[in-house]
């Protein structure tokens, strides 16, 4: 994890942790111990590079190369680091699904591209590369991101970074963007936050959303507080109009803490929040639950709330798995369930969660009670 990922995280946590101040079903004893177990928080958890964001598995190098692109998607319950990332290629999509030819340049590199489309990446990069010899920005890229990936050869980031930077260099923001990343990371070119800076918000004003929310990031840390962040806000705000779901959920906590220039207004921040779980981003699903719970930022609606907390939980999310179990035990959203709400207790539980009033419920159960949300719990893992 890097130090720009460390503060901001850390802004913005302290955000969270005034929100969650606010009186409700979980204000008490639940919140607390949620937040001290719970997996880090995501807003802007990750100046990510994944696209886009939704719950986020760790990352592991790609074993083999795959049939087709990694498909976008996130990032969501563990943060991604901010660096080289083997699934942060997955880019825009066009309506068919298939990679977006824009990101690029200003055109496909056919015939390449369209081998890259259909798998044929070691194809697509013997076509590519003497185009990209030839100075052709569109190849360069594309001669990159299939270095980078390692598709249909073996991975080398060194030498994709050469292909970044020449086609950075001409101007396609994808290329700034990754080439950015790499700069920052230090792994296979020599690190310069700077120069990382300036590409990262050239590729921003292009309109890279995945260069906004980074630069939003790099911005609050490079300025610190309320300055740093009232820079940052437009470019949160440009990013989650695109959909991306961190940059979404940062705005969420925006207009929720009432700064970065913008007014407290729950009603929006409760948008941002809806918008960003339908992604499966699990920690606004988390927070989505907690508001409907709560009714906080427009009507309570107990089931709506219910099942967000648990699509979070059945995701991995600790402090969701813990707070899923208080409305199973309270029958809030659902029938009182005692028995699912220890299964889950305990799966927050083996995760390192522990919570004092759940404990005292748990050791209210009956041995055959006990039995019962154990076996429940082992068949949810």
């Amino acid at each position: 994890m890097t130090v720009l990922q460390l503060s901001v995280r850390a802004w913005f946590t302290a955000l969270a942790l005034v929100s969650a101040a606010t009186p409700g079903v979980f204000a008490q004893a639940a919140a607390p111990a949620d937040q001290r177990a719970a997996p880090e928080t995501k807003l802007p958890p990750k100046a990510t590079a994944a696209e886009p964001t939704q719950k986020a598995p760790a990352i592991e190098p790609l074993a083999k190369t795959p049939d087709t692109p990694p498909a976008s998607g996130p990032l969501p319950a563990g943060a991604k680091p901010l660096g080289v990332d083997p699934t942060r290629f997955g880019g825009p999509r066009t309506v068919d699904g298939k990679p977006d030819p824009a990101r690029f340049g200003t055109k496909p590199a056919d015939p390449a591209y369209g081998a890259f489309q259909r798998g044929l990446y070691k194809t697509a990069y013997n076509l590519a590369l003497v185009r990209a010899e030839n100075g052709d920005p569109a190849a360069q890229t594309l001669v990159a991101e299939i270095l980078s990936r390692g598709l249909g050869m073996a991975r080398n980031e060194a030498e994709a970074a050469k292909w970044y930077a020449r086609a950075s260099e001409q101007g396609v923001p994808e290329a700034q963007f990754q080439y950015g990343l790499m700069l920052l990371d230090g792994r296979f070119v020599k690190k310069d936050p700077q120069g990382a800076y300036a590409l990262m918000q050239a590729a921003a004003e292009a309109g890279n959303r995945l260069a906004q929310f980074n630069f939003a990031q790099m911005l609050v840390d490079r300025e610190g507080g309320a300055k740093g962040l009232e820079k940052a806000v437009s470019y949160y705000e440009r990013a989650a109009k695109s959909g991306l779901a961190d940059a979404q959920y940062a705005m969420a906590q925006i207009h929720a803490n009432g700064v970065g220039g913008k007014a407290r207004d729950e009603k929006e921040a409760r948008r941002w929040l809806v918008l960003a779980a339908r992604q499966n981003f699990d920690t606004a699903q988390l927070d989505l639950a907690t508001w409907l719970v709560d009714g906080r930022g427009g009507e309570r609606n107990l089931k709506e709330g219910f099942g967000w907390m648990r699509r979070a939980a059945a995701g991995g999310n600790v402090a969701a798995q813990n707070r899923l179990a208080k409305l199973y035990m309270k029958g809030l959203g659902v029938e009182p369930d005692s028995i699912a709400a220890a299964a889950w207790y305990i799966l927050a539980r083996r995760a390192g969660l522990t919570d004092a009033e759940m404990e005292d419920f748990f050791d209210g159960l009956t041995d055959e009670e006990l039995k019962k949300a154990l076996e429940r719990a082992n068949r949810l893992r």
